[in-house]
């Protein structure tokens, strides 16, 4: 049986330029945090005739040109925090008329309240906050808010404007199929396995919110349906069960020739 592992930023460098000539896990998180952006501006200006476009079309720069505030986790791993730091530099680059400040809830810096003082200080009244978290577990809930209305305090005169988590999109789905896709080739599959021989394993990390929980069996099952593989068991490395051990448990009783183990982290070290 052999055990294929696979994530949003463990690729190698060959299969990553392959891969990135499709879609990039980097280019797909700066698509969702643009919709999300437009979205937000769309909901406070009210509905346009004729329906909603699509925001990236619609919004080419962004009517509103308030800075955002790009909020990671944080990490203790110089290069998980270099990439939200990344992300924020290629979205800014993407629309250079207001500032992208990336920032960090915990364990590293610049941290929110530090974020939110450089756009004060930079002149702005009127901010959007997104979360670079991938579900609305406790640190989306109360955890970033907290700290915003702390600088909501220290900061009276300014407005925030709080975006959603990346949450289950049809970017997020269509970058796990090509990975998956890209595991079908000979260079990933020398044996030709194939999909109704395979069984994959979505390992999501784990939470005390059964809501954020649930969306990593939902969006387990939304990557399954339709993919021709035998089945998809889903897993957490920790707070909740069932753990990887179970995962991979269950998963072998289908006895399968292969194991495609899909680990759900928003980015390397968080």
């Amino acid at each position: 049986m052999e055990i294929v592992t696979e994530t949003l930023g463990s690729l190698t460098p060959e299969s990553r330029a392959s891969l990135m000539a499709q879609t990039a896990a980097q280019s797909v998180a700066e698509t969702i945090v643009r919709k999300m952006e437009a979205l937000m501006q769309m909901e406070q200006q009210g509905p346009t005739p004729g329906g909603l476009a699509d925001p990236i079309a619609a919004l080419s720069p962004l009517p509103l040109q308030r800075p955002l505030l790009l909020i990671g986790h944080g990490s203790r791993d110089a290069d998980g925090r270099q990439r939200v730091l990344d992300l924020g530099a290629a979205y800014e680059a993407l629309d250079s008329s207001r500032p992208v400040v990336p920032c960090f809830l915990e364990l590293t810096g610049p941290t929110i309240q530090e974020g939110v003082d450089r756009c004060v200080d930079l002149g702005y009244t009127d901010l959007s906050a997104l979360p670079v978290l991938l579900f609305a577990a406790r640190h989306n809930k109360f955890d970033v808010t907290n700290e915003l209305d702390r600088a909501r305090q220290r900061h009276p005169q300014v407005r925030f404007h709080y975006g959603r988590h990346f949450g289950i999109t049809p970017g997020i789905l269509e970058l796990w199929r090509d990975r998956l896709a890209l595991l079908d080739t000979p260079a990933w599959n020398p044996q030709g396995i194939s999909r109704a021989e395979t069984v994959l394993l979505f390992l999501g990390r784990g939470s005390s919110d059964p809501d954020a929980n649930g969306d990593v069996f939902k969006l387990a099952r939304m990557i399954w349906e339709g993919s021709n593989y035998a089945t998809v068991e889903t897993c957490f490395i920790g707070i909740t069960h069932p753990r990887l051990e179970e995962g991979f448990r269950r998963a072998r009783l289908y006895e399968p020739k292969r194991i495609i183990v899909l680990p759900y982290f928003c980015l390397r070290g968080c």
